[in-house]
């Protein structure tokens, strides 16, 4: 009887101890647990995080598959102040067959952090190049996918190595003359006016009201995030304030602003456009600026979807890349057949 009691309460011990330590990092500390639970989800994907280096300095990424399938390979480059594991709710909906990198970015996340000269679009444009040497992308031509400051360092690389890539697909991406100023640039512009050096930056929140006005600003729809979640976010960001500042300064500076507006007359690469029709952060007209300049290019607007499309759209986001990349390989062979 007392065996049968122990036995139970032991039991009930193992399974106790994890909900426990649930609440508790739920609790206290949140971030911890929002990183844990990104783990998992990469974990259930088949994403495995690896690290690649070009001399000292080091690459960390997540991947998927193996390259020589049927598609081209995919890299994915993520936004300002993200990491690769933005793009987990996309990879959710690509199929498992699809040879998938998610990069993290010039001095994010566990990519190496040096100086401002790496964080300018160009030099982001540098070490990706070396990030894609280093794990033998560059040996067939692979599909390329930017958002944002990662759409901006996308369309750039096109334009500077073109033999690399089979096509490019750009979200929302920075980088361009807009027609229409969106409400982030409206308040950029005011900043400026204002030439105070410590004033807020919308996309860097220090504070849970400037974080819940960030969401506002990057997602048309509202995400209702739960309180903790939203401190466990805040607590992964604040820490790297200081970088996310020292990359904005250089993103929007006279050298990168409109890096992809001056270089979008060397991209030969077949060229996707999507973009959630109520961006607040880059206006939508910049996809008829790309249009005009490309006049072959696909454009896909996305209604009731704002800056955050992998967040807000992740399937039909997965769905439009997939097509684009079925219907090069389509291309491709027709090509081939008249030749």
């Amino acid at each position: 009887m007392e065996l049968g009691v122990t036995k139970t309460m032991l039991a009930g011990g193992v399974l106790v101890l994890p909900v426990l330590a649930f609440i508790t990092s739920f609790v206290f500390w949140p971030g911890a647990l929002l990183k844990a639970y990104n783990w998992y989800w990469r974990r259930r994907l088949g994403l495995v995080v690896r690290y690649s280096h070009s001399g000292s300095y080091r690459f960390c990424y997540s991947s998927r598959g193996t390259p020589g399938g049927a598609t081209p390979s995919m890299l994915l480059l993520h936004g300002f102040s993200a990491t690769k594991d933005m793009w987990l709710p996309v990879v959710k909906h690509i199929p498992r067959n699809q040879h998938v990198v998610c990069v993290d970015m010039p001095g994010h996340e566990g990519t190496s952090r040096t100086c401002a000269e790496d964080y300018s679009i160009q030099g982001q444009v540098g070490r990706i190049h070396q990030f894609v040497q280093s794990i033998g992308l560059d040996k067939r031509p692979f599909h390329l996918v930017g958002t944002s400051m990662g759409g901006n360092v996308a369309g750039v690389y096109a334009a500077r190595y073109p033999a690399h890539l089979s096509s490019v697909s750009l979200v929302c991406p920075a980088g361009l003359v807009y027609p229409t100023d969106s409400e982030f640039i409206i308040r950029l512009r005011e900043m400026e006016k204002s030439q105070e050096e410590e004033e807020a930056i919308p996309l860097i929140p220090t504070t849970p009201q400037e974080l819940e006005n960030m969401l506002r600003l990057c997602c048309h729809t509202s995400l209702n995030l739960p309180r903790q979640v939203m401190r466990g976010l805040l607590d992964n960001r604040i820490p790297n304030n200081d970088f996310y500042r020292e990359v904005f300064m250089e993103i929007v500076g006279e050298k990168s602003r409109h890096s992809l507006q001056e270089n979008l007359h060397l991209i030969t690469a077949p060229l996707q456009v999507i973009w959630g029709k109520e961006d607040q952060v880059l206006d939508v007209s910049g996809a008829a600026v790309l249009q005009a300049a490309l006049p072959g290019c696909q454009v896909e607007l996305l209604d009731n979807c704002g800056h955050s499309v992998a967040l807000e759209r992740p399937r039909k986001t997965a769905n439009l890349i997939m097509d684009f990349l079925s219907a090069q390989e389509v291309t491709g062979e027709d090509a081939k057949k008249h030749s």
